[in-house]
């Protein structure tokens, strides 16, 4: 039985968090947009053809759109949605992803879709309309996002598929994957590999069938004979994604990876874990012998608070676990974490 989770804990906003660090934060804010303007003069002195112009300020114009829209809820938990636009409604899998929806807005995520239809539509039926966030894409056919998001402020409408897959993934805490087609299956490997090559944070990956259903069971087949079998990923790697055929357990098990474990950062050369458990010395040194296989150097330890993470102010109170990371071994860490949320976690009636 999965241990019982801890409510998702309100953030403050930057705005409400002040530290000496602040004077210093706002002038490395300001050097990186005279990088910008600089980058931009070059452009010019370069030559740059007018087609690459237009892709690049389009972009620039698109993520900046973007993260206007979703910096008032970088601090809220959010879910990624990702499904076929075309699922009925009487579809097993669209009932279930209702299910998902309804069941993440009552422990208070948003939830956010490509804001079309299908399964996308049913996540957003499922959270409602308040904690629904949409990124829409705009395709030469007419692509109108779902009635549930449709006119809300927190929906984006971008051009470009790779600004869209960038928000989809940058701005989430963990992604859902229902049945869908090229696209579905394009945005499993992508966040996967973000994922496995370090270029994303860890975060809950949840395959989900709907009831009796085998559409990723039969993926994950083709992944163990085809991938795992001829040594193509390591059988760690397994343990970058979770699959269910159930909504409660989908949630669960993204509600039980933050039960303990809060965030990561890396600081200079060391790899630091918040977590919101202060760690018995046993228990490090049971990390210790289990993961040595994936430190650079010395070991798993208690560590302070580094200046550094001053932009993360609201989190400087949370006890921290410190070592060097062999950054080849993601899938070692993401089993780190599972050991630090299974031994630390709140204990069942039954435990």
């Amino acid at each position: 039985m999965k241990k019982k989770h801890r409510k998702t804990r309100p953030l403050v906003s930057e705005s409400e968090v002040l530290t000496t660090e602040h004077e210093a934060i706002i002038e490395a804010r300001q050097e990186l947009v005279e990088e910008l303007k600089e980058t931009a003069d070059k452009l010019a002195r370069d030559g740059a053809t007018t087609g690459d112009l237009k892709i690049l300020s389009r972009a620039l114009r698109e993520l900046r759109y973007a993260f206007k829209v979703f910096t008032p809820y970088r601090h809220h938990r959010k879910v990624t949605v990702f499904g076929s636009a075309r699922t009925q409604e009487d579809d097993p899998d669209f009932i279930q992803a209702v299910e998902f929806g309804r069941l993440m807005a009552e422990e208070e995520w948003m939830v956010l879709t490509g804001a079309g239809g299908g399964i996308m539509e049913a996540a957003h039926r499922g959270c409602g309309r308040e904690l629904a966030m949409g990124v829409n894409i705009l395709l030469p056919f007419e692509q109108d996002a779902n009635p549930i998001i449709n006119n809300d402020a927190k929906l984006v409408h971008l051009k470009y598929f790779f600004t869209r897959k960038l928000i989809f993934v940058k701005e989430v805490h963990a992604v859902a994957l229902f049945a869908g087609g090229f696209g579905t299956q394009d945005e499993a490997f992508e966040t996967l590999t973000l994922v496995q090559t370090g270029k994303r944070d860890l975060m809950p990956i949840v395959l989900v069938d709907e009831p009796e259903g085998d559409y990723w069971q039969g993926w994950e087949e083709f992944i163990k004979t085809k991938l795992l079998d001829k040594k193509l990923i390591s059988p760690e790697d397994m343990s970058l994604y979770y699959r269910t055929n159930n909504a409660q357990d989908a949630v669960d098990e993204i509600l039980n990876f933050y039960s303990v474990y809060n965030s990561m950062r890396y600081v200079k050369n060391q790899l630091v874990l918040r977590i919101h458990v202060e760690p018995p010395q046993e228990f490090i040194e049971k990390l210790n012998d289990h993961f040595s296989d994936i430190l650079l150097s010395g070991k798993i330890e208690r560590v302070p608070t580094h200046r550094f993470e001053a932009d993360d102010a609201h989190l400087a109170d949370l006890p921290r676990l410190g070592f060097k990371f062999n950054r080849k071994f993601i899938g070692r860490l993401r089993q780190l974490v599972d050991m630090i949320n299974e031994d630390l976690g709140p204990l069942t009636e039954e435990d």
